[in-house]
């Protein structure tokens, strides 16, 4: 079985933006795990699929096809969607991400998501079942611990981080056995 979540991504400049943090969470407070994935923000968390037989030229052969048709159906018939990164906020003792406000779009967009996987394919978050979506953008997980996430917070929690983007489609994401890389992105609406 293959590993793939679904995603939304923020411009490559942000992107880079968003690295610069981990890497210095990495740097200074040994947490590295962040950079499994690009940054993102998950909207379907990790599920398992039958693989096609994979072409290692083409990262797209990755994706089982009626998993790449139904999302492409999917994402035509959402709208773009408006994010505004603010600030820092914890999961704590042991994530520290960037917050991503509550829009009625975001939010709206992430059930859709939950109920399309879940009436298409049976696919749930059987792990996040009863709690409430919190979107966000992890830069420090995982390998933090409790005492370097706690000097990581003392430096970010005050800290600004502002910015506004649309993102313009879905990305799916593929796990190779040591982290997570893009697939294909889905143009919404």
């Amino acid at each position: 079985m293959a590993r793939y979540f679904v995603a939304l991504l923020p411009p490559d400049d942000i992107q880079a933006e968003v690295c610069r943090i981990k890497q210095h969470f990495a740097a200074r407070y040994q947490s590295r795990k962040a950079f499994n994935s690009p940054p993102h923000i998950t909207l379907q968390s990790p599920f398992e699929w039958s693989p096609p037989v994979p072409d290692v030229e083409d990262s797209t052969s990755f994706i089982p096809t009626e998993l790449a048709n139904g999302l492409a159906d999917f994402a035509a018939l959402q709208a773009s969607v408006p994010m505004h990164l603010s600030g820092f906020a914890a999961f704590a003792p042991r994530v520290i991400y960037i917050n991503v406000v509550e829009t009625a779009e975001l939010m709206a967009l992430q059930a859709e998501v939950a109920r399309y996987f879940a009436s298409e394919w049976g696919i749930a978050d059987r792990a996040g079942k009863g709690r409430a979506f919190v979107p966000h953008m992890t830069v420090a997980f995982r390998d933090l611990s409790k005492s370097n996430f706690h000097a990581g917070w003392t430096e970010f929690k005050d800290q600004a981080f502002e910015t506004q983007f649309k993102v313009a489609a879905l990305t799916l994401l593929y796990h190779n056995g040591q982290r997570w890389e893009i697939c294909q992105e889905f143009p919404l609406g």
